[in-house]
């Protein structure tokens, strides 16, 4: 199965529910610098716009995870569609019109277009 074909669930994330419509995944430590703009970025993102959703996971809390959907480095930012399809995976710093513009083809993705 293709990182684009497999689905990701709440319960795989450990998460009550993932965003009506786009879930922001990102795999953390705990010195990672990068990791902490990482979270303040995909935080102010969430927040403003409706129905998306930011879960953090701590990369060595989770590594039967992170081996199974081959995370390599950390921040690694999975983009999931509402039905929790990845759409995008990005490692390092993401800047907030890379987000943006995830986020937009999340949207499309979902709405099949």
């Amino acid at each position: 199965m293709t990182a684009r074909a497999r689905r990701i669930t709440a319960d795989t994330l450990g998460v009550a529910a993932l965003g009506d419509r786009v879930t922001l995944v990102q795999f953390s430590s705990a010195f990672c610098q990068p990791c902490r703009a990482t979270r303040r970025v995909l935080a102010d993102v969430a927040a403003m716009v409706p129905g998306v959703a930011h879960v953090e996971l701590d990369a060595e809390d989770r590594l039967a995870l992170v081996r199974r959907l081959g995370i390599i480095r950390t921040p690694t930012v999975l983009v999931l569609d509402a039905s929790g399809r990845e759409v995008r995976r990005a490692t390092g710093q993401p800047r907030r019109a890379d987000v943006i513009a995830a986020l937009g083809e999340a949207v499309r993705a979902s709405d099949g277009r």
